[in-house]
């Protein structure tokens, strides 16, 4: 048995309605997964299940989540040793921790769509791809930033974005 974390990229089923974190953990023990808990109320479960690939993971939760809620929602499945290599590799620890960012991503971020994210970039803010993930130093508000509203699956690849405290809380629960 293995322990992992699922990133929902977004629990918003219609503009009134949002999925609560309750309903995630009875989907993941309905689908058969172990001690499902969560960080937060923006989609961020941790569960143990029998050893299988992140991607085998992800198939299954997002299909029980279809079903389930009736809309897709791409979701991101790390092992408990990829989550920790990727909180041990941030290379902005030195931001503030709200402004820290990285989107997790399903596939390798393409260098050449990082690149492209460079002229909406402002002083003072940084990026770098570790690992395949995008890590971004907003040097002050996201919402803020032109940078963020780019970050869009189509433009970079499936993701899903959390911020230094979220990655540090979700360590914290693996450990």
């Amino acid at each position: 048995m293995s322990t992992f974390i699922a990133l929902l990229h977004s629990i918003v089923l219609t503009p009134e309605r949002r999925v609560i974190m309750e309903d995630l953990r009875a989907l993941a023990e309905e689908l058969g997964y172990r001690e499902p808990r969560t960080l937060v109320s923006t989609g961020n479960l941790v569960f143990e299940a029998d050893d299988m690939r992140p991607h085998e993971l992800e198939v299954h939760l997002e299909e029980g989540f279809e079903e389930k809620f009736g809309k897709h929602v791409d979701i991101i499945v790390r092992s408990d040793c990829t989550w920790m290599a990727l909180a041990s590799t941030n290379p902005f620890k030195d931001g503030n921790a709200d402004q820290v960012i990285v989107r997790v991503m399903r596939l390798p971020v393409d260098p050449k769509k990082v690149e492209a994210l460079k002229p909406l970039m402002r002083e003072g803010q940084r990026i770098a791809v570790v690992g395949g993930d995008l890590w971004i130093d907003f040097a002050g508000k996201p919402s803020q930033s032109k940078l963020l509203s780019a970050l869009t699956t189509k433009r970079i690849g499936v993701g899903t974005m959390r911020n230094w405290n979220t990655v540090r809380g979700l360590a914290e629960m693996i450990m």
